[in-house]
């Protein structure tokens, strides 16, 4: 439209039933356009929805004790299976009671044989350690080879 006096700019917003909204504020004369701003807010609000991504990384924890059955481990593999699968890191977590954090081979023992379930699905990220009365491993998804 060219470069109109800013009273003759409103009156032609309020008669279309528009708004005047500045677009570029530090240009001289400054930018402005006759639109929607309820409308043009809510297409920015979509936009900046649709660009987030769909999944993000999380770590998960999985909780086990030296006395876990095998039975109930292998029921906590499978739900750790599944959140590696959706692309999440899991950390597994051995929590020590009383005498027990005596026997720490006990929790290795049970590591690497999770560690072995698992087999070349998994990368460790961070080996079994001990922190307090407890041990920690975390793994995180292998790189799929193409």
């Amino acid at each position: 439209m060219g470069i109109i006096p800013t009273d003759e700019a409103l009156r032609r917003a309020f008669d279309k039933g528009l708004d005047l909204v500045e677009v570029a504020p530090t240009e001289r004369p400054p930018v402005c356009r006759i639109m929607d701003f309820g409308k043009w807010k809510y297409q920015q609000g979509k936009q900046k929805h649709k660009a987030k991504p769909t999944h993000e990384a999380v770590l998960k924890e999985v909780r086990l004790r030296p006395k876990t059955d095998q039975h109930d481990r292998k029921i906590k593999i499978d739900r750790a299976s599944r959140f590696l699968e959706k692309g999440d890191k899991v950390q597994f977590t051995m929590i020590y009671r009383g005498r027990e954090r005596f026997h720490q081979d006990i929790g290795y023992e049970i590591f690497q044989a999770i560690l072995s379930e698992f087999g070349e699905k998994v990368k460790v990220e961070r080996a079994p350690k001990m922190e307090g009365r407890r041990m920690t491993m975390i793994l995180a998804p292998a790189k799929v080879k193409v």
